[in-house]
């Protein structure tokens, strides 16, 4: 498989995780703490560089992963699967306004205009009433803790560049935040329902194959493809996402959204094609 062909089959596997956790019926806890103990296994055994130890700094990156992927699962379950995936988007934004602190890297004229477009289209999935659906059923909680998790996403590659700086292993710091996700997890989600045989399909799909084999592809994809190519190719995900969950679970955007979800997009598009390549080609949580 070329490496583009890689990256397509990620984007793809990546946009199906809102729509899959949202078709299990248990909890957000159990989810969580299911999907992340799956994926810590998965990803140790795919990927070797996983498996070359761990110290402090790995696993302070893996626990802005851990905050990450918790805050998805918990927001999917409460707001639209693309509402939660379009905010995350907007990691960028956070992205931008962290790296100068910790990479020491400068911002340009073109930045700013970038952080106040996605700005803008982040505030229009807060405009105007959100409908509310059995998936859905607390959209304005749920749009909260997606735009936590674009902050402790943007913290995560911040966290993974440092260490590639450092020549850490990422994957290291992946299976210690999805370690740390399950352990914060358990103690709420415990005692386990006995669940659907559907539910624990999902599951172990989303830990193996929604996460952990999109993660190998990525891993493997992304040394041998430009930057902007990479991240204009991961814009599949939130498109693709907003299509499974409107297909299975009949969820729809608010206007207002729509509009932000295209100021999104848009502005990563032009940003990537006009300035230099910036990390949000790194994957999803």
């Amino acid at each position: 498989m070329s490496p583009r062909a890689r990256l397509i089959a990620a984007s793809i596997l990546f946009s199906t995780g809102g729509t899959a956790i949202k078709g299990v019926s248990l909890g957000g806890w159990q989810v969580l703490a299911v999907r992340a103990a799956v994926a810590a296994v998965v990803v140790w055994l795919i990927l070797p560089e996983a498996r070359r130890g761990f110290d402090w700094r790995t696993i302070l990156v893996g626990a802005a992963y851990g905050a990450t992927t918790t805050l998805f699962v918990l927001a999917n379950k409460l707001t639209t699967a693309a509402n939660a995936v379009f905010l995350q988007n907007t990691s960028p934004l956070f992205i931008l306004l962290l790296a100068p602190l910790v990479l020491r890297e400068r911002i340009s004229r073109d930045d700013v205009v970038f952080m106040a477009v996605l700005a803008a289209g982040m505030l229009l999935f807060f405009a105007g009433i959100e409908r509310r659906f059995a998936t859905a059923p607390d959209p304005v909680l749920g749009n909260l803790l997606s735009v936590a998790c674009a902050l402790t996403w943007s913290a995560t590659i911040i966290g993974y560049r440092w260490l590639a700086a450092r020549q850490l292993s990422i994957g290291a710091a992946a299976v210690a935040g999805n370690a740390l996700a399950c352990a914060v997890a358990l103690p709420w989600a415990l005692p386990f329902p006995a669940g659907r045989p559907l539910d624990w399909l999902l599951l172990a799909y989303l830990g193996t194959v929604q996460l952990g084999l999109a993660y190998r592809f990525v891993a493997r994809a992304l040394p041998h493809v430009r930057a902007l190519e990479a991240s204009l190719i991961l814009l599949m995900e939130p498109v693709l996402a907003s299509v499974w969950a409107w297909a299975v679970h009949g969820e729809t955007m608010a206007p207002a959204g729509i509009a932000g979800a295209g100021i999104i997009v848009g502005a990563t598009v032009v940003h990537s094609v006009r300035g230099r390549p910036q990390p949000e080609a790194v994957p999803e949580a």
